[in-house]
């Protein structure tokens, strides 16, 4: 049996192959593989996961783990060794999420592998492995495309009253802010990225308004010469997509990777069912 784990900070989804067939799946809470500790992840594994999996765990043969933030070797190994603590698996591997999105997207085959959630990245990837990466930044400097950067934008656009009335005054009174409310949890509340991508539920709503249409595609086209456009081999390689921006706002990713000579390839919401078909093989 083959255990794949696709995480992310809010929920990790596992699921059991056994002779490359889904023989379950299970959510629990998601970690950051960063900022907890080897112990409190095998805590939280041991709570949350074995007791949905005590029956197969002596028999899963590996366990390949994909974490946002799992690229240094003691990270790596922290969560290693919390899920062998509780999962006597012969081999038990932890990658990157953003390998997850290649082998997802990708699975054998060369292309550019692309994250648009709550965060953007992108990669190069060989088919193997991922062979280049330009640094996504976080929100602030870089993150193109992503919710977090969407919301940024919108909500600036909204104080400094760049859209139509209308439309201001409804975003204001659906989602219950002001002025200072925005700048509180903003500025001063912990996880402003959330908070920001919380807002594209209505830009997608009013995707249609000329302006809000703008102000997404010039944000995606930034992603495409920011970081795609970095890549040598663009132009003959797809570009694929995994997450909920790309894929919940795919015609106009699709209307801004045709203005800037790109090619979309897949764009699918979540890796998993892309994992399961890399793993099976």
């Amino acid at each position: 049996m083959i255990l794949i784990a696709d995480c992310g900070s809010t929920k990790i989804d596992w699921c059991l192959l056994n002779n490359n067939k889904v023989e379950k799946q299970v959510f629990t809470l998601g970690v950051n593989a960063v900022m907890l500790t080897e112990e409190e992840m095998r805590q939280r594994f041991a709570e949350q996961l074995m007791p949905e999996l005590s029956d197969y765990a002596a028999s899963i043969d590996a366990v390949y783990f994909y974490g946002a933030g799992c690229l240094a070797a003691e990270v790596c190994g922290n969560v290693a060794r919390a899920i062998r603590a509780n999962i006597p698996a012969p081999v038990i591997e932890v990658y990157t999420d953003l390998l997850a999105a290649a082998r997802a997207l990708c699975g054998h085959k060369p292309g550019i592998a692309c994250i648009m959630g709550t965060g953007s990245n992108s990669c190069l990837y060989d088919g193997s492995s991922i062979v280049a990466n330009v640094s996504p930044l976080g929100f602030i400097l870089g993150d193109e495309g992503s919710g977090a950067v969407l919301g940024r934008l919108f909500l600036g656009d909204v104080l400094k009253k760049q859209l139509p009335a209308e439309v201001c005054a409804r975003f204001l009174d659906e989602y219950d802010l002001d002025l200072l409310g925005i700048i509180k949890r903003v500025y001063k509340e912990p996880q402003p990225n959330r908070f920001l991508a919380s807002v594209t539920p209505f830009i997608s709503k009013n995707i249609a308004v000329p302006e809000i249409h703008e102000l997404v595609l010039n944000s995606f086209r930034a992603f495409f010469r920011r970081n795609v456009k970095q890549y040598e081999a663009y132009r003959q390689l797809e570009v694929n997509f995994i997450g909920s921006i790309a894929y919940y706002f795919r015609d106009v990713l699709a209307e801004a990777a045709k203005t800037e000579g790109c090619r979309i390839g897949n764009i699918v919401k979540s890796p998993m069912e892309g994992l399961i078909k890399f793993h099976a093989n």
